[in-house]
């Protein structure tokens, strides 16, 4: 029999699969084939072929960037059985950060959850703090977290007792009674009930305060701190809530507020801000050898998540190798068929798992676990060679506070954690100094250690730098999945969201930070660089998607082409392009467990998206880059998926009045009217030149394509409510629409 030594903690399984590779080359031999025909022809036509080759390039490109993802796809298995059986006295600390901006964005009751699911995790509670980052300074927050901890000291012996799966309150008691209470005890029946009316008492505390805006308790005591404080201006305020004084076990983790002080003109960084405080404070109260950061909005569906994350940490070659485990995001109560495509399922199976299988995952910004070492800047070359002189050349832009260096020495030595019995309010004053807006003056804090500045997709910044350094870092898949959150469900949401993303990493594209540079001058493997530049560029897509909508709609006004005839043979390339793309992009779907309706919904969604939320991200961009203005973190208003109303109306495309769906509402009004034109023939007929031969079927195809890609924002002209475009959004689309076609009609009279 095997020693428990010798047991593997985890394993690594490439995936092939024969007919997806044969299926990549022949789209991309069809690629190559269209541009070859464009530049054998491109003499004979007008500039119209011109910026057709150039769009085809870039969609060559994109591709190749896909082929380099696809073809290393491995999936990790990992086994905590086998950790567990090795003992628990040996397992590490960890300490677990929630970040959250406060009620305006997310609803108190939804961090309480995600708060309540990490504090119930299977793992000794001894060597679990979780510290919740506070960045809106609510006392609504705070008095949720409070009543929180007096529910957390029933709601998790009662996880523990009974082996609950799901330790997030409000998902757990959403099961069917019926089903819940299957072959269950007397005992279990009574303690379930009473734990549902507990948790129903502390939900209408929170809903009440929220909904009728009271205060929920008077300024005195622990609130005192709280009063005429401003979002955006108040001092450090820190708060131990719960203790776990005795070092049990099986008791409650350390649960401790944070609200990093904030003052005018004094920048913030976001979210990146609000992890590296998170990181000093927890360094100074517990200092974990590895951390957790989570949203608030994402709760543990797995409860032995921290044991998974373990099993690829602990392993014998990943002290040198793997910085951090990510977890992939899935979602709940998502919308049937994914109307608005953003839950990810695909991108998550085929491109993730492709990253997956070169240098590792790219940080994805919550549900990870970091080494707290290797935050501090540690690269592999080092990690056995810790001595004075290095910690010393290491520490010199950590600070000044000489509590905080001494214990990130002891973390980079690899001491794990402080010594038993510690008492976390002693070290409260300690922290306000660490915590303040001014300590990282003349630091190397969001530089060259913690999670970065300068872009607000900090993620990805900070995972690159990681990278760089030659860290590796591990996905981990268990089932069920270890975090489930919300997506967004409803039109403003997903563009504010998606133009987030598109902003952030084109900021980190033309930044120092560029993974090229990090390529040639640093350990970033050239393969994970292509990957890197793969989902870098969602911003720069907008603008060859947009120049490739507008060929087909000046070619039906012009009464030119850009595509082969039909009566000629190379028709027969864009063709069998689109249906062998289409083809293949439906089989990974149904392959995943998606539906046919997923897959156009998806399909139509990436055209949205790219030609409206990105295309802001990158107007975001250009415009600081002129230095007219700065990127602004938008922190996306997620809303709980509902089935309230009529059917027809649940998963329907909604509306604001934010000038980003302008774009889509013009695209479809032009290509509304270019179909019109084309059917009645109106348009302009130019003597022919050999470059002008008349507007054909495929120009006419694409622009229905357009249509039906757009849909629903032609439902949403006739539209009411949230459900209709604003008449405001329709008059500037029509007048964008109107001056297209009026530059398009002058271009082709000459």
């Amino acid at each position: 029999m095997a020693s428990l030594i010798s047991l593997p903690l985890y394993e690594k399984t490439p995936l092939k699969n024969t007919v997806q590779r044969t299926l990549d080359i022949i789209i991309f031999f069809l690629l190559l084939s269209l541009l070859t025909y464009r530049l054998l022809h491109l003499k004979n036509h007008g500039p119209t072929w011109l910026l057709a080759f150039l769009c085809e390039s870039w969609f060559t490109f994109v591709w190749s960037l896909v082929l380099n993802i696809k073809w290393n796809r491995v999936i990790f298995k990992t086994y905590p059985d086998h950790l567990l059986q090795r003992g628990t006295d040996e397992l590490p600390s960890v300490d677990m950060f929630v970040t959250t901006c406060g009620p305006c964005a997310r609803t108190p009751i939804i961090t309480v959850n995600t708060v309540l699911s990490l504090l119930a995790v299977d793992y000794p509670a001894h060597k679990l703090a979780c510290y919740v980052s506070d960045d809106g300074c609510s006392l609504l927050t705070y008095y949720s977290l409070v009543e929180a901890s007096k529910f957390a000291q029933l709601w998790v012996p009662f996880c523990r007792k009974y082996d609950i799966q799901v330790r997030a309150p409000f998902r757990y008691f959403s099961n069917d009674p019926i089903i819940t209470f299957s072959d269950s005890t007397k005992e279990f029946q009574h303690e379930w009930k009473r734990m549902k009316n507990e948790y129903e008492q502390l939900s209408n505390k929170i809903e009440v305060a929220v909904k009728n805006s009271v205060r929920p308790c008077d300024f005195t005591g622990d609130f005192a701190e709280f009063s005429n404080v401003e979002r955006r201006n108040h001092p450090t305020i820190i708060k131990v809530l719960w203790e776990n004084k005795e070092c049990l076990p099986d008791g409650l983790p350390h649960l401790v507020y944070i609200s990093r002080e904030k003052k005018h003109k004094h920048p913030h960084h976001y979210k990146a801000g609000a992890m590296n405080a998170l990181t000093r404070v927890s360094a100074l109260m517990t200092n974990a050898p590895y951390m957790l950061n989570v949203d608030c909005d994402m709760f543990v569906n797995n409860p032995k998540v921290v044991l998974h994350a373990m099993c690829v940490l602990l392993d014998s070659k990943s002290e040198s190798e793997i910085a951090y485990v990510q977890f992939p995001q899935r979602f709940y109560d998502g919308l049937n068929d994914d109307p608005y495509g953003n839950q990810l399922v695909v991108l998550f199976e085929y491109i993730a798992r492709g990253i997956d299988g070169i240098q590792g995952p790219i940080y994805g910004g919550t549900g990870c676990f970091h080494r707290r070492k290797i935050i501090y800047g540690l690269s592999p070359d080092n990690v056995d060679s810790i001595d004075g002189k290095l910690a010393e050349a290491l520490l010199s832009g950590f600070g000044h506070s000489k509590e905080f260096i001494k214990s990130a020495v002891d973390a980079l030595k690899g001491k794990t954690g402080h010594e038993p019995n510690i008492n976390l309010q002693s070290y409260v004053e300690a922290t306000y100094q660490i915590a303040s807006c001014g300590y990282e003056y003349g630091t190397s804090w969001g530089t060259k250690m913690g999670w970065i500045y300068g872009s607000t997709a900090e993620d990805v910044n900070t995972g690159q730098m990681i990278q760089k350094k030659g860290w590796r870092s591990a996905p981990c898949t268990p089932d069920p999945p270890a975090f489930l959150g919300c997506a967004p469900s409803s039109g403003p949401a997903t563009m504010t969201q998606q133009k987030r993303w598109a902003t952030g990493l084109l900021e980190i594209l033309f930044s120092k930070s560029c993974p090229i540079f990090a390529s040639l001058s640093a350990k970033l493997q050239w393969r994970q660089c292509v990957a890197y530049l793969w989902i870098l560029t969602w911003g720069l897509r907008p603008i060859f998607e947009l120049c490739y909508a507008a060929l087909s709609a000046y070619c039906i006004i012009a009464d030119s082409h850009f595509l082969p005839k039909v009566q000629e043979p190379a028709l027969y390339i864009p063709v069998s392009l689109f249906l062998t793309y289409n083809i293949y992009t439906l089989s990974e779907y149904l392959r995943a467990g998606q539906s046919v309706r997923a897959w156009w919904n998806n399909q139509r969604m990436a055209r949205v998206t790219t030609m409206t939320a990105w295309l802001f991200g990158f107007l975001s961009v250009l415009l600081k880059l002129l230095g007219l203005s700065e990127a602004v973190f938008e922190v996306t208003q997620k809303e709980q998926a509902s089935n309230d109303g009529d059917d027809n109306d649940v998963g329907r495309f909604t509306f604001n009045e934010s000038p980003i769906f302008v774009p889509g509402t013009t695209i479809l009004l032009v290509h509304l009217t270019t179909l019109v034109v084309s059917l009645l023939k109106l348009q302009h007929t130019p003597a022919y030149d050999g470059r002008h031969a008349g507007s054909g079927l495929g120009e006419a195809f694409c622009s229905a394509w357009l249509v039906l890609c757009f849909w629903p924002f032609f439902k949403g002209l006739f539209g009411k409510g949230k459900y209709g475009i604003p008449k405001a959004t329709i008059y500037k689309s029509a007048t964008l629409a109107f001056l297209f076609m009026y530059w398009c009609r002058r271009i082709a009279m000459g």
